[in-house]
């Protein structure tokens, strides 16, 4: 009898918790825009599981409510936990008003407590499902293949008992600026085994994949073959055969197919670029090993300082499997920079390297909040008509937004 009471108890408890979670849900969807950015953000908070016992004990904060003021506060500048607190309890009414901290602020221990507890590979596949929505939907406008680019990040402001930092690889879409999927590190290794996992969560099929010379490798570059996709990596010293006997064979070699961009003005220099394609059957020995006919560009930037007049000549060479006769290599080189553009963002706006986490489960859902709130601010301006608010960049839309909750919540009600 008694065990039936108590599991009457747990039931009832359970169903409290379901009801009230629903009626949450319920007040939100009734004030929020349909089809609205905010009704997205909403829809992925509420559906991380959350890994607190609901059915027993004081479970004062949903956890949807804590992400959305998690977002919503990095939205508004705020980097450490207490100006997150502060952030909530001066727009405490605004917040509620749209159904959510109904038991109002949690503290600072609650915070660093879901930090810690969240699973972090959970809340990484859900971004990535979160982000997918929006690429779908910004990507068919590009009108070209599209490019996505894979890079890693260390996480400065953790590190591990290896005293090492931690490192989330990440692959990048840089025509919608939206991260579509990361993969973190494992404490004992490196890229080379973390980017065969990311490419195994994205669709690259009839993409171009570009990667820095790390991804050089036989096994990453069979699995993007094998996937339909199409590769451009830097060729560097850690392939030492290959890139020297590439350069040995390129000297007497004649270029398929060469174009040439600039002079252009900017940084304060005045840049001319010429992009050589060659054969990779011509200047590849060990062909078998890499499983395929192979294209290798080289790039070659000549730069002259506005200033000073210093003149400066660099060379790269990259491998890749597009034909020889594709006319937007140049860009796609160039493209392959914005991934350090958005990791240069995620420091210098959101302050990630000097955000302090003392464990790397919490380092990782730190990365994986951010890069949510970077892509926000890119669906924005992808969904503006005006040229003038595509071009604004991420800290002048963090200024506007950090203003004030109104602001912040229209910005978020963009269709």
């Amino acid at each position: 009898m008694n065990n039936y009471t108590l599991d009457q108890k747990s039931v009832v408890d359970s169903m409290k918790a379901v009801n009230t979670a629903t009626n949450v849900r319920r007040k939100l969807r009734n004030s929020i825009p349909e089809g609205s950015i905010l009704e997205k953000l909403t829809d992925f908070a509420f559906s991380i599981p959350d890994f607190r016992r609901t059915d027993k004990g004081n479970i004062r904060h949903g956890l949807g409510d804590i992400i959305m003021l998690m977002i919503f506060a990095r939205m508004s500048k705020c980097a450490g936990r207490a100006d997150m607190i502060e952030f909530g309890r001066h727009n405490l009414r605004k917040l509620q008003s749209i159904g959510i901290l109904g038991n109002g602020v949690p503290s600072e221990p609650t915070l660093c407590r879901v930090e810690n507890g969240i699973d972090e590979l959970g809340l990484a596949g859900r971004m990535s499902a979160f982000s997918k929505e929006f690429h779908d939907e910004l990507v068919n406008a590009c009108g070209h293949m599209e490019i996505i680019c894979i890079d890693g990040k260390a996480m400065c402001g953790t590190v591990q008992e290896n005293g090492r930092n931690p490192d989330i690889v990440s692959a990048y879409s840089p025509s919608t600026g939206i991260t579509l999927a990361t993969e973190a590190c494992k404490e004992k290794s490196n890229e080379i085994k973390a980017v065969p996992l990311l490419i195994d969560k994205i669709d690259i099929s009839g993409k171009l994949v570009t990667a820095d010379a790390m991804s050089m490798q036989k096994d990453i570059i069979d699995k993007i073959r094998k996937k339909g996709g199409y590769f451009l990596i830097e060729l560097k010293a850690n392939q030492r055969a290959l890139r020297y006997g590439v350069e040995d064979r390129i000297r007497h070699a004649a270029p398929q197919f060469t174009y040439i961009e600039g002079p252009e003005l900017g940084h304060g220099r005045i840049e001319k670029r010429t992009y050589s394609v060659y054969d990779g059957l011509e200047l590849i020995a060990d062909k078998d090993k890499w499983s395929g006919n192979l294209t290798v560009v080289e790039f070659v930037s000549h730069c002259t300082r506005k200033s000073t007049g210093a003149e400066t000549t660099e060379t790269r060479l990259y491998v890749s499997n597009l034909p020889v006769d594709t006319p937007w290599i140049g860009k796609a080189v160039r493209n392959h920079w914005s991934i350090e553009s958005m990791h240069w963002g995620l420091d210098s706006n959101l302050l990630q390297d000097s955000i302090k986490r003392k464990s790397t489960k919490a380092a990782r859902n730190l990365d994986t909040i951010q890069r949510i709130v970077y892509s926000l601010f890119s669906v924005w301006k992808g969904r503006r008509r005006k040229l003038s608010d595509k071009a604004k960049g991420l800290a002048e839309l963090m200024r506007h937004v950090s203003s004030s909750i109104t602001n912040l919540l229209r910005f978020l009600s963009q269709k």
